[in-house]
């Protein structure tokens, strides 16, 4: 019956305000104190590459503030040592200044095999919102160091989908939000994602969807639309800059270069007579 109650929680019991969708303590969960040397890295751990700058970040936080976010072990068949289910970042950071003890949830492997069967449950709820999905989909992810892979394996999705799903917690918040209420679908607000990295058209895009209730297509029009303006912007400074600089090259050296543009890049070609008009000419071009 617990289990029921667990699985029927609404978003927002879900998914923090924080969005920190790490999270793996239950309510008075015990959280103890392990040994570094008795930690032992997951060698099926799908990331094999940590950037080294990252961790050095995190390191700073965690001496400057400790670690806020336990990390989850189960016990190795030795009953001494443990191997890491979630938070390796974490323990490769402490590590490197040289911690002896990580705030840690021990989980045996019935406890994780029940966890992980509960949450691929939970993700082919017919009732789950699709931002549900990505938060119970996110924990599978970092809660049991799954790849994209496997969890689409598991829950017999494809791989596009998954990641689609998942990309939706990169929504702004107010887009969330529209999603959460069903202002806005799912195929509404993968044409949102289609313009991150550029908060005020996905507001703008955000706002006409509601207020001139667009279609997905039209949605996706109005991505297609902004995307050629910015290109051809984009074009416009680099055909600026290559004009400038083929005025100075012809200035200086008195080589005039052929420049082909393609749809994708192009070729420059530069024809020199002798040697001193070429040592001219690398003088010209390596000038920023």
């Amino acid at each position: 019956m617990g289990k029921k109650q667990a699985l029927g929680r609404g978003f927002e019991g879900l998914i923090p305000t924080s969005l920190d969708v790490d999270s793996v303590a239950a309510p008075g969960e015990h959280i103890r104190q392990v040994d570094v040397s008795t930690i032992r890295a997951n060698p099926d751990q799908p990331r094999k590459e940590f950037d080294e700058n990252s961790i050095k970040e995190l390191a700073q936080s965690i001496r400057e503030h400790g670690i806020i976010q336990p990390i989850v072990l189960t016990p190795q068949t030795d009953k001494k040592t443990y191997r890491i289910v979630a938070g390796e970042r974490r323990y490769r950071a402490a590590q490197s200044i040289g911690l002896q003890k990580l705030p840690a949830i021990v989980r045996d492997h019935k406890e994780l095999e029940e966890l992980e069967i509960s949450l691929v449950e939970n993700v082919q709820r017919v009732d789950l919102s699709p931002l549900e999905q990505a938060v119970s989909i996110v924990r599978l992810r970092d809660q049991f160091s799954m790849s994209v892979v496997d969890i689409a394996k598991k829950l017999g999705k494809a791989e596009t989908t998954v990641s689609n799903i998942i990309r939706l917690l990169q929504l702004p918040k107010e887009a969330v939000t529209a999603l959460q209420e069903n202002r806005i679908s799912e195929g509404h607000a993968r044409a949102i994602l289609a313009l991150r990295g550029n908060e005020s058209l996905q507001s703008e895009l955000l706002n006409n969807i509601i207020t001139q209730k667009l279609s997905v297509r039209a949605a996706e029009e109005y991505v297609k639309a902004k995307k050629a303006e910015q290109a051809d912007a984009t074009h416009k400074q680099v055909s600026s800059r290559l004009a400038k600089k083929v005025s100075a090259i012809k200035k200086h050296t008195g080589i005039k270069p052929e420049i082909k543009t393609r749809k994708r890049g192009g070729v420059v070609s530069l024809r020199y007579m002798n040697d001193k008009q070429l040592d001219m000419l690398l003088e010209q071009l390596t000038k920023s």
